[in-house]
C-alpha cells in the first residue's frame, strides 16, 4: 500500500514522542486511492444559512461553467429541504427581478440541483460541503458513516468556523481527503473562503479544493488548522477584548465602536458587529477554545458576555445586547 501523506505530516508525526501511534493512525486510516482532478459531481449537506448559499454558488457556476455536472443537496427531514429549497428559489427569483439573472438562466441553475433527504444519492459524488450545526459529535458521526458509504475517492470539506478540522479528518477514515472550507455569511455575496488543510490533507486535493474556491467565484485564502483559522482567529479575541474594555469601565459601547470605525477605518465598532454575529455565537465559539486550549492567554470569556448570554440578550436576534434592537435596524447603547 502506498501512503498518501504529506512529507511536513510526517515529519511532525517523527519528532513527537507519540509518533509510532500516530504513524499506525496513519497506516490504518490513510487511503491509497489517487485524488480526482476535479470535482465533477458536488454533494451539499444542510441546507440552512450557509448550506442553501453553498449549493446556489455552485449550481450558478455549474449553470455558467459547467464545473458540475450535478449537486447533490441533502437534508435528513423533508421540512428542512422544503425549507432549503425555497431558500435558493427565493433567492434566484430575486437576482431575476433585479435583471441579474435570465429566466433561462435561474432555470439552468436550479435544474443543476437535485433535492434530496436520501443520503445514499452521496455516495458517488467527488466533493461534499458539509454546513450543518456546530457540534462535533454530530460531525464526527456524520463523517465516520461518509467514511464507509461514500466512494474512496470523494473529498469531504467542512464549513465549520471554529472547529476542529482534524479530528472529523479522523473520524472521517479518510484524512487525506479532508479539507475545511470556511464560506462567509451571506455566500452569494461574500467573496471570501478560507481553505484549511491538516498534517494529514493530501496536497493534490488541498491544490484542487483551492481550484474549486476559484471555480466557483470565490478567493480562496489558505491556513493551517488553527483555531478560528484566520478571519475568526483575528476577530473573535478583539471583539472579547471590547467587551473586556466595557466590563472593567475603561470606556463607553458608544466611544469603543466609534473609535474603532474612526480610528482603525472598520466599518462598524466591535460591540456592534458582536450584537450582530450574535452574543450566544460569541460565547460558544470563545468557550470551545477556552476549553481546547486553555493556555492560550488570548482566549478568555468575559463575565459580561456570560451574564447577557444568561439574560437571553443576545444583540440583533433578540432585539438587545450591547446595543437596542428593532428588526436589523441598531438603536441606542444599552446603558
Amino acid at each position: 500500500m502506498t501512503l498518501i501523506i504529506s512529507a511536513s505530516a510526517v515529519r511532525r508525526l517523527a519528532a513527537t514522542s507519540s509518533s509510532f501511534n500516530l504513524i499506525r493512525f496513519a497506516r490504518r486510516h490513510i487511503s491509497s486511492t489517487t485524488p480526482v482532478s476535479n470535482f465533477d459531481k458536488l454533494g451539499c449537506i444542510g441546507l440552512g444559512l450557509m448550506g442553501h448559499g453553498i449549493a446556489q454558488t455552485a449550481a450558478t457556476a455549474a449553470a455558467k461553467d459547467n464545473i458540475h455536472s450535478e449537486i447533490i443537496a441533502f437534508e435528513t427531514d423533508q421540512k428542512f429541504l422544503d425549507s432549503g429549497r425555497d431558500r435558493i428559489q427565493k433567492s434566484v427569483d430575486k437576482l431575476v427581478s433585479k435583471e441579474r439573472l435570465t429566466s433561462s438562466q435561474a432555470d439552468a441553475l436550479l435544474g443543476k440541483i437535485t433535492f434530496t433527504t436520501d443520503r445514499d444519492a452521496l455516495n458517488d459524488t467527488d466533493l461534499i460541503v458539509e454546513a450543518i450545526i456546530e457540534n462535533m459529535d454530530l460531525k464526527k458521526q456524520l463523517y465516520s458513516d461518509l467514511g464507509k458509504q461514500c466512494k474512496p475517492e470523494t473529498v469531504f470539506a467542512s464549513n465549520t468556523s471554529s472547529l476542529s478540522i482534524t479530528q472529523m479528518a479522523e473520524a472521517s477514515g479518510r484524512p487525506d481527503k479532508f479539507v475545511g472550507v470556511h464560506f462567509f455569511n451571506p455566500v452569494q455575496i461574500m467573496k471570501l473562503v478560507e481553505v484549511i488543510r491538516t498534517d494529514y490533507t493530501d496536497p493534490t486535493v488541498f491544490d484542487n479544493t483551492v481550484k474549486w474556491v476559484d471555480q466557483i467565484g470565490k478567493v480562496a485564502v489558505k491556513c493551517g488548522d488553527t483555531p478560528g483559522f484566520i478571519v475568526n482567529r483575528l476577530l473573535v479575541p478583539n471583539l472579547i477584548q471590547a467587551m473586556l474594555m466595557l466590563e472593567r469601565g475603561d470606556a463607553t459601547t458608544h466611544d469603543i465602536d466609534i473609535s474603532m470605525q474612526l480610528g482603525a477605518g472598520n466599518p462598524m465598532g466591535p460591540l456592534h458587529l458582536a450584537d450582530y454575529v450574535g452574543l450566544d455565537t460569541c460565547l460558544f465559539i470563545m468557550q470551545g477554545w477556552v476549553k481546547d486550549f486553555p493556555d492560550e492567554r488570548a482566549f478568555v470569556v468575559p463575565e459580561l458576555l456570560k451574564d447577557k448570554v444568561a439574560k437571553g440578550e443576545l444583540g440583533r436576534k433578540s432585539g438587545k445586547g450591547f446595543y437596542e434592537w428593532n428588526g436589523d435596524r441598531r438603536g441606542d447603547p444599552v446603558e
